[in-house]
């Protein structure tokens, strides 16, 4: 499937490109105008041996990947497409905590900058409640984590995120009850430069912590402060079947842990479905639950787990 938006503002494109982030490990950053794949062509670099710190951005993606092989396309200049190389020391186990740390990050750009706090919607989206539309959940971004493995250890790990920035008003059905740009929210153009250079002083933050037990501990606590999801009613649609629960927390490796009658059950994967309150199980869902895939944001397959993600592997996003 492709969705597409005609369009764009690519007033704020940078005409003397970012290239580094002083006082991060970000020393490498290269703004394109368009490429197939930012994460592709980041993984790449990182088998060819570049640094950790390498970024790449593209005013324009060809070949964006989302959840399940479904394919999106986003107006020129119109949203954030970043892919970021990282070699972290430590265990598979915490490979959730990579993809936390580009959300928090990107979450704290968008109140810095643009003055929008979005909420994260588990595992890995930027939602937003919408005033324009009663309050309805709409996704302005998805995060999406790949690796090259070492044994046990990443050798290298690639996160990317598409975050929507300066859309048309006017957006394609399929996608209008959906999607969400931060331009709607604002009612004015925002700096994509300024965005992204939030973006990566708040990620070398995190990522210094999450390399340490306290550290990942502290990033654990903020993931709770913004969850979108904690707390709610849900449902979860598994590759096997469907949970309807309340979600009462997350495990040390991200996974869900979800209420369901009497019981705890733990979700490690799984596309989670927030019901409007006052609904039934089976009542009405948020409209950024549904598993379309959406111009500039990335999400993660159900299969294999999306916390353990290995070179070789079909990622498509």
């Amino acid at each position: 499937m492709v969705s597409s938006v005609p369009g764009g503002d690519a007033s704020f494109t940078p005409s003397g490109p970012l290239r580094a982030v002083p006082g991060t490990r970000f020393a490498d950053v290269r703004w394109v105008a368009e490429t197939g794949s930012t994460n592709a062509d980041l993984l790449a670099l990182a088998t060819a041996g570049r640094p950790e710190g390498t970024v790449l951005v593209a005013d324009h993606q060809t070949a964006g990947r989302g959840r399940l092989g479904r394919v999106w396309t986003a107006p020129p200049g119109s949203s954030i497409l970043l892919s970021v190389l990282l070699r972290p020391d430590v265990g598979l186990e915490h490979a959730h905590a990579l993809t936390t740390a580009v959300a928090l990050s990107a979450i704290e750009a968008c109140e810095t900058v643009a003055g929008v706090r979005p909420g994260l919607k588990w595992p890995n989206d930027l939602v937003v409640a919408v005033p324009a539309a009663d309050g309805a959940e709409r996704k302005l971004a998805g995060v999406l984590a790949e690796s090259v493995l070492a044994g046990r250890r990443f050798a290298a790990v690639v996160v990317g995120i598409g975050l929507n920035v300066n859309w048309p008003d006017d957006l394609p059905p399929e996608i209008g009850d959906l999607a969400v740009a931060l331009n709607h929210l604002t009612g004015g153009p925002v700096d994509r430069q300024k965005l992204v250079t939030a973006l990566l002083v708040g990620l070398e933050r995190r990522y210094a912590a999450l390399l340490a037990t306290d550290g990942r501990m502290a990033l654990r606590r903020e993931e709770e402060a913004v969850s979108a999801t904690l707390g709610r009613d849900v449902r979860v649609v598994r590759s096997h079947d469907e949970l309807v629960g309340t979600v009462v927390g997350f495990e040390p490796d991200g996974a869900l842990r979800l209420e369901v009658d009497t019981d705890v059950v733990v979700v490690p994967v799984g596309d989670v479905i927030h019901l409007r309150p006052g609904s039934s199980s089976v009542g009405a869902a948020s409209p950024s639950a549904s598993p379309m895939p959406l111009p500039a944001s990335r999400g993660q397959p159900e299969d294999p787990d999306p916390r353990s993600i290995s070179a070789g592997q079909n990622h498509d996003a």
